[in-house]
């Protein structure tokens, strides 16, 4: 069902804060052109948290209407439970192939309710969901093999980073289905997944969401390629001079994963526009940062041949 890179779109906003749907289209047609294996829209990269009802079905409908059919486009769905599933409807009727579930708002709960708030929503629509673990919703062997079960659960996405817990529900879910047919995918979600998807390839997590793809889809495929052929050096070389540069820059300030993104994107010479309050924009003396960053990571692809 999925394979190659995987595309999250930025959501553009104008300098007044209205959705910016002529710079969507040209950002997600651009990206749907480089050759990206699914379009993940209105998810984290996307400013899920920060998107009105009505502007969350257009973004959507947009998505659909670009794609056109030609890779799956998922989106995103999350927060309260009748929230969640009122945007899981939303999606559904503007035509989306499926959900990626974030976790459910504020509030810490139990696996077992976290296994309810995941079943209540993927009943709503019955479209393919995928199961988000990160913050409040963290799952354990058990719930993540029960939420499997699930008809409508198509895959699991990690973001909590803990290798171990990891380690441990992959073959649990696995050993789950075995036998049923069903097919389930596994994805690397941290930001710049690029950094730790050598250590989630070890454990058989091969798909992993890009956000460097969103500005730089030459880099982000020139490295899915060299894991592919198990070409170290390059894989080595791009870590070295893009990716890990990426994750300092990103760790100096809460929300700069997305940031950093909407500006390598006006970087590029794509419209971004700011992002969304709680969200604050990277300096000026930092784009340079992002730039610099950018033609290293183009250097080394270019002295890789």
């Amino acid at each position: 069902m999925f394979e190659g890179v995987l595309f999250f779109p930025v959501t553009p906003f104008t300098a007044t804060g209205e959705v910016d749907h002529d710079a969507l289209r040209k950002h997600i047609g651009a990206g749907v052109d480089a050759g990206p294996g699914a379009v993940f829209v209105a998810c984290g990269t996307g400013e899920f948290h920060a998107l009105a009802t009505e502007e969350y079905a257009r973004v959507v409908r947009t998505a659909v209407e670009v794609v056109g059919g030609r890779v799956p486009v998922y989106a995103g769905a999350g927060g309260a439970l009748g929230q969640a599933r009122g945007f899981a409807r939303l999606a559904a009727e503007a035509g989306a192939d499926g959900l990626l579930l974030m976790p459910p708002y504020l509030v810490e709960a139990p696996r077992a309710g976290l296994v309810a708030f995941t079943r209540a929503v993927a009943e709503t629509t019955g479209l393919p969901l995928i199961v988000y673990n990160r913050g409040n919703a963290r799952f354990d062997e058990a719930s993540a093999a029960e939420v499997a079960r699930i008809p409508a659960v198509s895959g699991f996405k990690d973001g909590t980073g803990d290798l171990d817990l990891i380690a441990r529900i992959v073959p649990a879910v696995r050993a789950e289905l075995a036998g049923t047919g069903k097919e389930f995918h596994f994805f690397n979600g941290m930001p710049t997944a690029e950094a730790s998807q050598l250590a989630y390839r070890a454990l058989g997590v091969d798909l992993y969401s890009s956000a460097a793809f969103a500005f730089a889809p030459d880099i982000s495929l020139a490295f899915h390629r060299a894991l592919e052929e198990d070409d170290r050096q390059l894989v080595d070389g791009l870590l070295r001079t893009f990716f890990h540069p990426l994750v300092r820059l990103r760790q100096r300030v809460p929300g700069y994963a997305v940031s950093l993104v909407k500006a390598g994107v006006t970087l590029e010479g794509g419209t971004a526009g700011p992002v969304r309050a709680p969200l604050v924009p990277l300096t000026s003396e930092e784009c340079a940062e992002l730039a610099a960053i950018i033609a290293d990571g183009r250097r080394a692809l270019a002295a890789a041949g």
